[in-house]
């Protein structure tokens, strides 16, 4: 059996992403959103266009806040790694974490601050369990480099390399509940052998 069998249900595309496709599927209709490392806001106004979402963002980058807030989107600069004190608890229906968790510098405090300002967190995150990172650290001895992992370790913004199982064992630790997993190889989604075999993986939590 190839690794490719396993894969199944092909997955849409929003905005040339299928995690925003996936993202956009679990949010429901004329909720409060707050999208961190939000860059220019693309996935708040596909939201607030076609959900109703009334939504807010936090990006570190002073210029992508500028084009976030010249195309309508309310974005503010801010560091996620700072915390989220600015909020009360639950103050959002859900808070969207995508592509960044292995970026931050404290992410156990990020998620937590996560989950104390939203009532359910979407956190998205590339897969350093899939196999061809696997293989291309294997092959080469030295830090893998793939279309996943494209950068050179110097110059990655990732610092926190986690797998599937990474976040599962987490969640149970903190008694977290994983309420949706959806587990992405290319545009397709998986049932088997997530950590092995997915690209990206997707989790809705609550406390």
């Amino acid at each position: 059996m190839t690794l490719e069998k396993p894969r199944r249900g092909f997955v849409r595309e929003v905005l040339g992403r299928s995690d925003y496709a996936i993202i956009s599927e679990l949010i429901e209709p004329n909720t409060k959103v707050l999208d961190l490392g939000c860059g220019d806001g693309d996935l708040l106004a596909w939201l607030a266009e076609n959900k109703n979402v009334e939504g807010r963002g936090i990006e570190i980058s002073s210029a992508r806040v500028q084009r976030a807030i010249a195309r309508g989107v309310s974005v503010y600069q801010g560091d996620i790694d700072q915390g989220l004190a600015d909020y009360p608890d639950q103050a959002f229906d859900y808070v969207i974490l995508s592509q960044t968790l292995q970026e931050t510098r404290q992410p156990l405090k990020v998620l937590s601050d996560i989950l104390r300002a939203g009532r359910r967190a979407i956190v998205a995150f590339p897969n350093f369990g899939h196999w061809r990172v696997r293989l291309a650290h294997l092959a080469s001895g030295r830090s893998p480099r793939t279309a996943l992992f494209p950068h050179e370790w110097y110059s990655s913004p990732n610092i926190h390399f986690l797998t599937v199982l990474d976040f599962e064992e987490l969640a149970r630790r903190e008694n977290w509940t994983i309420e949706r997993r959806i587990f992405l190889a290319g545009h397709r989604e998986l049932s088997v052998l997530p950590n092995l075999l997915a690209e990206v993986a997707v989790f809705l939590i609550r406390k």
